[in-house]
């Protein structure tokens, strides 16, 4: 069995995950008025370039017919391209395949992304983005285990993470590494953007995510203080959920004691002890695995099945170093879904894409059967455990790298849709 017995849509999002989008001139052109991607199309060699630079901008989300949300991954060798224009519509298109022109359209480009703040600052830069329909709040982006000591000569940062890198964001948000508090300018600026998104009624969800701590005391009095902030805009109206690390027990009461978030989720990243300390150094290392489980496992005591999940990388395991086969990757992950959704918490697989310079084509054709086998199977369990992901969590508007969403819109049989109201 495959995706494409399950859903359809959901098959032909993985296939667009991997296969990625050929540039065009309407994809192009669509860039104009779409939310911005933040990684350029860049030209492959040989590959018909008609913007004459190494690299152009490229809208960042599509949503097709039926309102999946995809991702755009530039990719000169793809056979999917996108026709069209603004005025008479896009579609996506395959020139390999016997299939017809499909109505797409763009996710836009906020108003507010060109808006300023009271005090001149930039709304883009004030630590807030949308994913579809989420909001997403990091105004403390840097994680500290990117600058730690490093232990026996191994580098505490997460293996697959680079998006957690100190860099120029820090500066402009004012995080000081080591530091709970933010400048009052900071949260000061993230509401008035959370404010104007609020306003526009364009989000559904609110997510909470940082950079870690090392000390896990400190990193939850920063969830505190970030949360009482947004709450002081959105007051109850819109689901939010606290992405941050493994917190400790008292944090954890104050947030659900205090109704500051409707959801946690404290990503796990890996299934198995083993992989957890090759893969999260860091977060074996200050935190555990048996104390990450366990903060889980409280956060269900106080929300309930269906409000605590984890966030997964699916497929990190298939790099070379961890010695797995792809059928052995894929029973370890399928282990760990059963086990987790076993304690009343749901994982979410994130889809890998590899770092440059480790994306063979070989390599990607095993981890595009590794993603479609652990769905396909993982779909079974939550059916079998009667889990839903709730939708003031994540939906499928938003989930532009998961597939969870996309599959449970299609009943397993004649029973209802797994997808909770």
């Amino acid at each position: 069995m495959d995706l494409n017995d399950i859903s359809p849509s959901a098959g032909r999002k993985l296939a667009l995950l991997f296969e990625g989008i050929r540039y065009s001139s309407a994809l192009g052109a669509a860039a104009a008025f779409a939310y911005p991607n933040y990684n350029p199309y860049r030209f492959s060699p040989g590959e018909e370039n008609p913007v004459g630079a190494p690299q152009t901008a490229i809208p960042y989300l599509f949503r097709t017919n039926d309102d999946t949300v995809v991702r755009i991954k530039g990719c000169g060798d793809s056979d999917w391209l996108v026709s069209g224009s603004e005025a008479d519509g896009f579609f996506l298109c395959n020139d390999a395949a016997a299939v017809a022109p499909e109505p797409i359209s763009f996710v836009p480009r906020p108003q507010w992304m060109d808006d300023t703040t009271a005090d001149g600052f930039p709304l883009r830069q004030a630590g807030v983005s949308l994913i579809g329909d989420l909001a997403v709040i990091n105004i403390a982006p840097g994680c500290e285990y990117f600058v730690a000591d490093k232990h026996n000569g191994e580098a505490m940062r997460c293996r697959f993470c680079v998006y957690g890198a100190p860099n120029e964001r820090m500066d402009h948000l004012g995080q000081e590494i080591g530091e709970v508090g933010l400048p009052d300018q900071t949260y000061s600026r993230m509401k008035e953007a959370l404010a104007a998104i609020v306003s526009a009624n364009t989000a559904r969800h609110i997510y909470l995510v940082g950079g870690s701590m090392l000390e896990r005391a400190k990193e939850g009095r920063r969830y505190i203080d970030v949360a009482q902030q947004v709450q002081s805009v959105v007051q109850g109206r819109v689901p939010v959920t606290c992405g941050s690390g493994a917190l400790l027990d008292e944090h954890i009461d104050v947030l659900h004691r205090e109704k500051l978030v409707t959801s946690i989720c404290f990503n796990l990243e890996v299934w198995s002890e083993r992989l957890f300390e090759m893969i999260c150094p860091g977060k074996n290392r200050y935190v555990g695995y048996a104390a990450w489980i366990a903060a889980l496992e409280k956060a269900v005591s106080l929300w309930g099945v269906g409000h605590v999940y984890s966030a997964m990388v699916g497929g990190i395991e298939l790099e070379p170093e961890y010695a797995l086969t792809a059928e052995s990757a894929v029973d370890m992950a399928v282990e760990g879904a059963e086990d987790l959704c076993r304690r009343g918490i749901i994982p979410i697989y994130s889809l890998y894409w590899p770092l440059a310079g480790r994306d063979h084509p070989a390599h990607m054709a095993r981890l595009r059967g590794y993603f479609e086998q652990l769905n396909v199977r993982y779909r079974a369990i939550r059916r079998d455990y009667d889990m839903h992901i709730w939708d003031g969590f994540m939906c499928h508007r938003c989930a532009y790298m998961q597939l969870e969403c996309d599959i449970d819109r299609i009943p397993c049989n004649a029973s209802a849709p797994l997808v909770a109201s």
